[in-house]
């Protein structure tokens, strides 16, 4: 691979604006929250203040709410993780040489997913470690069972905790 190629796939990872080329762009997220946002402002703007009070409302609500989609889809970087623990899992303790990073995916996804998920509530990893077996259990596509998965679980848990305490 060419260093224009390594080039172009961090710049696609790191989720540029699409406008501004500024790094921590999330669209979908911020669309998502932009059109809820916008379609409740629009029906309560509308009741109250008439056609000209679901435009105003619409538009703010869409502002608002984009910005806290955005927010929203900044906590966890899937496209982060997902290329950071395959470059690293291996070096962890409880992975076994017989297994694939694609082994370990779901339980790493389940981790930061959780954090994500559970860990905002101040709720610590053990307080959630039920939760978080049910998660992997209803969403394994892989062959470890959950003994051995969890090691994998609380390592993507803790590092989300860390790295969003950070930020």
């Amino acid at each position: 691979m060419t260093n224009s190629n390594v080039n172009h796939d961090q710049q696609e990872d790191a989720n540029l604006d699409p406008l501004s080329g500024e790094v921590g762009a999330h669209p979908l997220g911020t669309g998502v929250g932009a059109a809820g946002a916008g379609t409740v402002a629009t029906v309560i703007g509308g009741a109250v203040g008439g056609p000209v009070g679901a435009v105003v409302g619409a538009v703010i609500g869409s502002v608002v709410g984009g910005l806290a989609g955005k927010d929203v889809a900044e906590q966890v970087n899937p496209t982060f993780e997902e290329t950071d623990w395959q470059e690293t899992y291996t070096s962890s303790s409880y992975t076994q040489t017989d297994r694939t990073y694609e082994d370990y995916q779901p339980a790493y996804r389940t981790g930061y997913e959780g954090y994500d998920r559970y860990g905002h509530s101040g709720r610590t990893y053990s307080e959630v470690e039920t939760d978080l077996q049910r998660d992997y259990n209803a969403n394994q596509t892989g062959n470890i069972p959950w003994e051995q998965a969890k090691h994998a679980v609380k390592d993507a848990w803790d590092r989300a905790s860390t790295q969003l305490r950070k930020s």
